[in-house]
């Protein structure tokens, strides 16, 4: 079905066709959008979960933690503060083993308070042991919500997923979507620790120190073993649905000299930046990183980088800079930039591609030493 729809409508379109069980929903700017719009399938009938509207983040977290231990369906949806209020449950769901979704409407932390688009709530969470994937359009925010129930409730990944989408960039604009009937895309959960009431068992969660880094490696065995599912996903979506996507989106990338490096809708800006380039006679290409989580393998080698951030690690660099610095062996030209969102046009990301210096930093509206 073709329809006109914001991000945080394809979001909520895209659970209610993936059916969970248990929905657990709590209010905040920018994301308020898609659980009001799934509280609203629910009371017509047009989704049959359990709908719990909580006081808090912490307690959306805590009830789709306790309901996804015992096997079923999982889903939620917060932004900025409400996922910092979240923290020790997203540390207990990874931890735990539950293949819980969260739509993270991605918005800046204060104060100053700001409810405008920045990754840092997201970033702040990657150690975690979710899954992390960054869209750009509406349409990927209906596919990637999707494909994040199928690779979170695969058994060799067992791992929540978080898929983000810039505030009001994406979440309230308004872009052409395509819906499809996923049918057995999503098939069954099977959870093998599930908690069955018909066959009670005692459980101490307290695990010693001859123990307890054979559960952490287990997460990281698995979030290696979930670039193959993701993989294999994105493919299986391609086939069924004709819309491919992968680790990055690359465009113009083949013969680039120079390679803009950015995530979410900033990444999507810099296909144009790259046009503009092009007709200056200057071999650039994007690649837009979709899955920061697991971090992929990038074809960087005998290019120059310009790395965009929308967040920043205090003291030590913009996240995703530092990430490819340490991954790839190489020296980006780190721009921080649209931070509490600063506005960002492919103009300017054509200009700090002209200004790009190997290893350099740069606050695009700060002017040194001020």
């Amino acid at each position: 079905m073709l329809m006109v729809a914001t991000g945080n409508r394809a979001v909520a379109e895209a659970v209610r066709q993936a059916k969970p069980a248990v929905i657990a929903a709590y209010p905040i700017t920018p994301q308020t959008g898609i659980v009001e719009q799934i509280a609203e399938y629910v009371t017509h009938g047009d989704l049959l979960s359990r709908y719990i509207p909580v006081e808090s983040e912490h307690s959306a977290m805590a009830a789709c933690i306790g309901a996804s231990a015992t096997g079923v369906r999982t889903f939620t949806a917060t932004s900025s503060h409400g996922l910092l209020y979240m923290h020790e449950m997203t540390n207990w769901a990874a931890g735990a083993r539950l293949p819980i979704v969260m739509a993270n409407v991605n918005r800046a932390i204060g104060p100053g308070w700001n409810i405008w688009a920045e990754h840092t709530d997201a970033i702040q969470e990657r150690d975690t042991g979710w899954l992390q994937v960054y869209i750009s359009t509406v349409q990927e925010a209906y596919d990637a919500t999707l494909m994040a129930f199928r690779i979170a409730e695969h058994n060799d990944v067992l791992l929540p997923v978080m898929v983000n989408l810039d505030g009001f960039l994406l979440s309230h604009d308004m872009q052409p979507l395509e819906t499809v009937e996923p049918g057995d895309f999503i098939p069954p959960l099977h959870l093998p620790h599930a908690i069955d009431p018909t066959n009670p068992v005692a459980y101490g969660p307290l695990t010693g120190p001859d123990q307890y880094f054979r559960f952490r490696w287990d997460i990281e065995r698995s979030m290696r073993d979930s670039v193959s599912v993701i993989r294999q996903t994105q493919a299986e979506f391609a086939r069924r649905f004709g819309r491919t996507y992968g680790f990055t989106d690359d465009y113009r990338c083949d013969d680039a000299d120079v390679v803009v490096v950015a995530m979410g809708t900033l990444g999507k800006e810099a296909e144009v930046a790259v046009d503009t380039l092009r007709n200056e006679g200057v071999k650039a290409g994007s690649m837009r990183l979709r899955w920061f989580r697991p971090f992929p393998k990038l074809d960087l080698a005998g290019r120059e980088v310009v790395v965009i951030d929308r967040s920043y690690s205090f003291g030590f660099g913009g996240t995703l800079a530092t990430s490819i610095r340490a991954s790839c062996g190489i020296e980006p030209y780190s721009v921080i930039a649209g931070l509490g969102g600063q506005e960002v046009t492919y103009d300017d990301i054509a200009g700090f591609v002209r200004n790009r210096r190997i290893g350099g930093e740069f606050w695009f509206g700060v002017t040194p030493g001020v």
